[in-house]
């Protein structure tokens, strides 16, 4: 059974469809990326996928449950994580408030989790003291990562979890994306850095105009000369 079984999914904005029928179908033990040129409906995918654009079409099933259209919050509580590009930490909280912030569903200890996620992201364990607003880039990005794990999520949603970052920072987060998928937890992502993000990608779905245009193994796709030439730059 899939963890995430996406299909047929329209769905948009003020009564236009973005997505005009997409299919996202991800294992637990895989990583999904999803690549696409501006406006293809990468982002949308996700929100609709979370609960947060409605789905006027398709279907969206977590381990064979339908959860098409359900709330952001009871997706939470039923395992799944989603990480937006931007607005995804809170400034004023400490690193380690932060954490704690991700584990609101909780009523059990989870000071162990703390511990797991300085154990993924080591630069944050110096700083879990201080402003997550006062971190770099790449740091933010683990700060909103880590406290999306805090849930211990079956399925992680990330919106372009590498943009803006440096090479260094890129790499990290990639390796760490292969960390936590490598302890059973399904990721899906959309990311810009599309070569490097299909190089780790157990599946990637290629959209254009709110729809598949091409569906295949990370390697297959990273080899496709038509791929290649109008999504990976030549």
């Amino acid at each position: 059974m899939a963890l995430l079984e996406a299909k047929g999914l329209y769905a948009g904005y003020g009564g236009m469809n973005i997505l005009n029928g997409v299919d996202a179908v991800i294992d637990a033990d895989e990583i999904g990326v999803i690549i696409g040129a501006n406006g293809a409906g990468k982002s949308t995918l996700l929100k609709a996928i979370f609960g947060l654009l409605h789905v006027s079409q398709g279907t969206v099933k977590l381990a064979g449950k339908d959860i098409t259209n359900m709330a952001p919050d009871k997706l939470v509580r039923a395992g799944m994580a989603f990480v937006p590009q931007e607005q995804n930490i809170f400034p004023s909280l400490s690193v380690e408030e932060n954490l704690e912030m991700g584990a609101f569903v909780r009523r059990d200890d989870f000071s162990h989790l703390i511990e797991q996620i300085y154990g993924y992201f080591p630069d944050l364990a110096e700083k879990r003291n201080q402003p997550a607003g006062e971190l770099s880039g790449g740091q933010r990005q683990m700060v909103a990562m880590g406290r999306a794990l805090m849930i211990e999520p079956s399925l992680l949603l990330l919106d372009e979890p590498t943009a803006g970052l440096s090479p260094r920072y890129m790499n990290e987060i990639f390796e760490r994306i292969i960390a936590i998928n490598k302890t059973g937890v399904g990721v899906l992502m959309v990311e810009q850095n599309a070569k490097q993000a299909l190089a780790i990608a157990h599946k990637g779905f290629v959209l254009a105009n709110g729809r598949n245009r091409f569906t295949n193994t990370g390697e297959a796709l990273l080899n496709d000369p038509e791929v290649a030439k109008s999504f990976l730059g030549g």
